[in-house]
C-alpha cells in the first residue's frame, strides 16, 4: 500500500508539474480554440417558403424575401430555437436580422439576392462605423445581442455592390461618384462637412450615441454582416458577394467562428472579416478576394475606442488563401483599444494585388497597445509591397485628440516564404518614442525582392524608431541578412 500511494503521490506530482509547464504559443492557439464556446441548435427546421417567401422568377412580378425570412426567424426563436432553411431557388431581399439559437441554412444553390433600395435599410439600427459607434443603415444581416447564432450551408449571398448601386456613395469618381449623387464624404454639397466628418467629430467631442444618427441622406453605407454583442457565433461555408462595405463585422463578439467561407469584393472599403472588440475566434479554411484589408482586427477609434477599453485578443487564423487586399492579415488601424495574442499559421497568399502578407497600423491618435503576434508556415507567391510592415504613422495628419503614442512588441514570424516582394520588412516608427521593439524573424526565405529607391533601395525599409528586432536564419535574394541596427 505504502508503495502504490509513493506512486500515486509521484504521479499527481508529474501531472501538476506538467499543467504547471508554461505553454508554447501554438500550445495556447489550440486552448483558445477548445474554448470556444461552439453553437447547438435544436433539432427543428423552418422551411422560409411555409412563411410566404416566394423564389425569384424573370417572369413573375418581384417578391421582397425578407418579411417571410424574418418572420420564419423570429418563430424559430420563439419556440425554442432551430435551423431556417433557405432553399435552393433565388430569393430577393432586404434587411435580414438573425436572433437567438438560430441558424439559417442555405441548401446548396441557394442564392440570397440583396435588394439595393436604401430605403429598405432604414430605419436606422444601433452599430459602428469605421470604429464609431453610431446609428446606421441597417446592414444587410444583422444581430444585437443574440447568442447561438449561424449562417451555414453553402449558399451565395449576394449584396449586389457596384458602381450603379452602394459603391458610389463613398464619394469617389473611381466608383461611380458624380456631381449631385449623395456621399460619404459630402461631395454633394458638403453638408456641415460631409457624414463621414460629422462622425469623426462626434466621436472627437463624445456626443451622445443616440445622437449620431444617420438618415438616407447621408449616404453612409452598411455592412453585409453585422453581429454586435454576440455570444456564441457560426459562419460556415457561404460565399459573400460585392458587399457595399465590410463584408463581416463581429462587434464585441465572443466565442465566434469562421469556417470555409469565401468572400469577393472589390469595392470600396472592402474589407473581408473586421473581428472589433472580440475575444475568442477561429478564422480556418477561408477564402478572402477583397478591394481592402483581408482580415482587419479592430477595437474602435479614437476617443470612442479609448472609452471602450476593449482589446480584441485571442484570435486563431488558419489555412486561409488571401489573394487581392490591402493587407493580408492586419491588425488597425482602429485599434485604440489595443489587440493581444494572435496566431496565425498554414496559410497561402498569392496576388500582384496584394500589398502586404502581415501588416500593423495605428498612429498616435488611435494609440493602443499591440502585442503578442505569432505567425508561422505562411507561403507567400506574389504581394506587391511587403511581407511584414509595422507602421505607427499611419494616416499622420489625422485631427484628433491625441492617446498615449502607439506600441508595437513582441511580433514573432517563422518560416515565411515569399516569391515575390518589393521589401522583405518595412518598419515605420514614431520619431519621438522607441515603441517598435521585439520583434522577431526566424527561418524566413524571401525571394524576389526587387526594392524601389524608398528607403535607400535597401530590401528592409525602415524610419523612426525602433529597438530589439533580431534575425535567425533570415535569407533574402539567396543572401542571409542581418536585422538593422536599434534607431532609439
Amino acid at each position: 500500500m505504502l508503495v502504490i500511494s509513493a506512486m500515486t503521490l509521484t504521479l499527481a506530482d508529474a501531472k501538476s508539474k506538467k499543467s504547471s509547464a508554461p505553454k508554447t504559443p501554438w500550445q495556447q492557439a489550440d486552448s483558445i480554440v477548445d474554448a470556444i464556446q461552439k453553437t447547438r441548435f435544436p433539432d427543428k427546421t423552418y422551411n422560409i417558403s411555409d412563411f410566404g417567401a416566394k423564389a425569384y422568377l424573370p417572369d413573375a412580378p418581384l417578391q421582397l424575401a425578407h418579411d417571410a425570412i424574418n418572420l420564419a426567424i423570429t418563430t424559430c426563436s420563439q419556440n425554442g430555437g432551430g435551423t431556417v432553411i433557405v432553399p435552393d431557388s433565388i430569393y430577393v431581399t432586404g434587411p435580414i436580422t438573425l436572433q437567438s439559437n438560430v441558424n439559417l441554412h442555405f441548401m446548396d444553390g441557394a442564392i440570397l439576392r440583396f435588394s439595393t433600395k436604401p430605403e429598405l435599410y432604414y430605419p436606422a439600427v444601433q452599430t459602428s462605423w469605421e470604429g464609431i459607434e453610431c446609428f446606421n443603415t441597417h446592414p444587410l444581416i444583422y444581430a444585437y445581442g443574440a447568442s447561438n447564432i449561424a449562417l451555414t450551408g453553402k449558399g451565395l449571398l449576394d449584396a449586389q455592390g457596384s458602381n450603379q448601386t452602394w459603391w458610389s456613395w463613398c464619394g469617389s469618381g473611381r466608383f461611380g461618384w458624380t456631381l449631385g449623387k449623395i456621399s460619404q464624404s459630402g461631395r454633394h454639397g458638403d453638408k456641415n462637412r460631409g457624414p463621414r466628418a460629422r462622425l469623426l467629430e462626434w466621436g472627437e467631442k463624445q456626443v451622445p450615441v443616440h445622437e449620431r444618427v444617420f438618415t438616407i441622406e447621408d449616404g453612409m453605407r452598411p455592412q453585409f454582416v453585422n453581429f454586435f454583442r454576440c455570444t456564441s457565433v457560426l459562419i460556415e461555408d457561404v460565399t459573400l458577394w460585392d458587399s457595399p462595405f465590410w463584408c463581416l463585422h463581429p462587434l464585441f463578439c465572443n466565442d465566434l467562428i469562421v469556417r470555409g467561407v469565401k468572400v469577393y469584393n472589390q469595392g470600396p472599403n472592402g474589407d473581408g472579416c473586421d473581428p472589433e472588440c472580440c475575444n475568442r475566434v477561429l478564422i480556418e479554411n477561408c477564402i478572402f478576394h477583397t478591394g481592402d484589408d483581408c482580415i482587419a482586427i479592430k477595437s474602435g477609434r479614437n476617443m470612442d475606442g479609448r472609452k471602450w477599453n476593449t482589446p480584441s485578443q485571442n484570435i486563431v487564423i488558419r489555412k486561409c488563401k488571401m489573394e487581392d487586399g490591402h493587407g493580408g492579415v492586419v491588425v488597425g488601424s482602429e485599434i485604440s483599444g489595443g489587440y493581444r495574442n494572435l496566431y496565425v499559421e498554414d496559410c497561402e497568399m498569392d496576388s500582384p494585388h496584394l500589398q502586404r502578407v502581415i501588416r500593423i497600423k495605428t498612429n498616435n491618435c488611435r494609440s493602443g497597445i499591440i502585442e503578442n503576434i505569432y505567425v508561422r508556415n505562411v507561403k507567400v507567391g506574389i504581394c506587391s509591397e511587403t511581407i511584414l510592415r509595422i507602421n505607427l504613422v499611419y494616416e499622420p495628419n489625422e485631427q484628433c485628440q491625441r492617446g498615449n503614442n502607439p506600441i508595437v512588441r513582441n511580433v514573432n514570424l517563422e518560416n515565411v516564404t515569399s516569391e515575390k516582394s518589393q521589401f522583405g520588412v518595412i518598419l515605420n516608427g514614431l520619431e519621438d518614442a522607441c515603441n517598435i521593439y521585439n520583434i522577431n524573424l526566424k527561418n524566413c526565405t524571401f525571394n524576389g525582392v526587387k526594392p524601389s529607391k524608398r528607403y535607400g533601395g535597401g530590401v528592409i525599409g525602415h524610419d523612426g524608431l525602433f529597438r530589439d528586432v533580431h534575425f535567425e536564419n533570415v535569407v533574402i535574394n539567396g543572401k542571409t541578412v542581418e536585422a538593422p541596427a536599434d534607431v532609439k
